[in-house]
């Protein structure tokens, strides 16, 4: 084999397209690439999904509102009255309890508020307790215990 024996494959490489070449060629006048605008300008590149073609773009006519604190826990949280209608006298309450009941939601972790009233002693087990929700169940006999 000699050098000039060498050629890339069939249908490897492709003509190069000469556009601009009078009507007859079929890709003569606007050379394929419709009328005017940006896209038919030399230097064009694929603009971002997010470019609105020089129109102040929404992320900045929207007004900016509040912030997320880094730090803030979000409880999935339950009350007293809650505990009251689907617990018994006595019964462990616990999240994975409260989730196989579909109180909570999978992931969060649960606080017990102290809306409602309780009439039962109840061993509950969460994530973290209002006062309230803390002495009305211990009042009744109840114990809380916090989750880590």
């Amino acid at each position: 084999m000699k050098l000039h024996e060498l050629a890339p494959n069939q249908g490897a490489t492709k003509e190069k397209r000469r556009v601009g070449r009078g009507i007859g060629s079929g890709l003569g006048k606007t050379c394929g690439k419709g009328h005017k605008g940006q896209k038919t300008r030399s230097g064009d590149r694929r603009l971002p999904s997010w470019f609105e073609g020089g129109q102040t773009p929404l992320h900045k006519r929207v007004p900016k509102r509040g912030f997320r604190p880094l730090n803030k826990v979000e409880y999935s949280v339950v009350n007293l009255k809650t505990l009251e209608k689907y617990f018994q006298k006595g019964e462990e309450v616990n999240p994975e309890k409260l989730l196989e009941k579909g109180l909570v939601k999978k992931g969060l972790p649960v606080k017990i508020l102290g809306d409602g009233e309780l009439t039962k002693p109840l061993r509950v087990k969460a994530h973290a307790f209002s006062q309230s929700a803390r002495q009305k169940i211990e009042a009744l006999g109840g114990t809380c215990e916090e989750l880590k």
